[in-house]
């Protein structure tokens, strides 16, 4: 693997960090409006992406180069509605798929097979996410000030877990 690769790899595991921060202060936006159930959606997102950064830097250790912390940048902390907290997650989320096509287009101009094959389980990973948040969305303009419809919504959220395990 070549510098400028494991730059890049390094870049988007500091990025999957900086993505579970972002879902963090997601998650607090709807605890300070006692919406415990998508707090929880945001909470899972976060370890979820804490996860997908620690694959990133397992994956790094395990080509012999070093993973490299970066500080993170302060998220946007203030929304206007749960609708708005999930269109910025959607197009969080588009955002981070582009970046996983540029690394593996980079990893494809090197030839790094280790590393396009590697990658491959996060563009999949991606499609997923997109579709949740498109999903989620959708919900949340149909039933727009339907408050049993919201609150729903919210109680299912609530239930929703993570299990590394699954994801491996």
């Amino acid at each position: 693997m070549n510098d400028n690769l494991a730059t890049a790899l390094n870049d988007q595991m500091n990025f999957e960090f900086y993505s579970a921060h972002v879902y963090l202060a997601m998650a607090a936006h709807c605890s300070a409006d006692n919406l415990d159930g998508f707090a929880n959606f945001f909470l899972v997102q976060a370890e979820e992406e804490r996860f997908h950064g620690m694959k990133i830097y397992k994956f790094l250790n395990d080509r012999g180069r070093r993973a490299t912390i970066q500080s993170l940048a302060e998220p946007n902390n203030t929304y206007e509605s749960v609708l708005e907290v999930f269109e910025q997650g959607y197009k969080h989320e588009m955002q981070n798929t582009k970046r996983f096509y540029d690394l593996s287009d980079i990893a494809m101009n090197d030839r790094e097979h280790a590393t396009i094959n590697f990658l491959k389980w996060f563009i999949d990973e991606q499609v997923e996410e997109e579709a949740l948040f498109d999903g989620i969305i959708t919900k949340l303009k149909r039933i727009d000030h339907d408050s049993n419809a919201f609150y729903m919504l919210d109680a299912e959220f609530a239930t929703r877990s993570f299990d590394p395990a699954a994801e491996a």
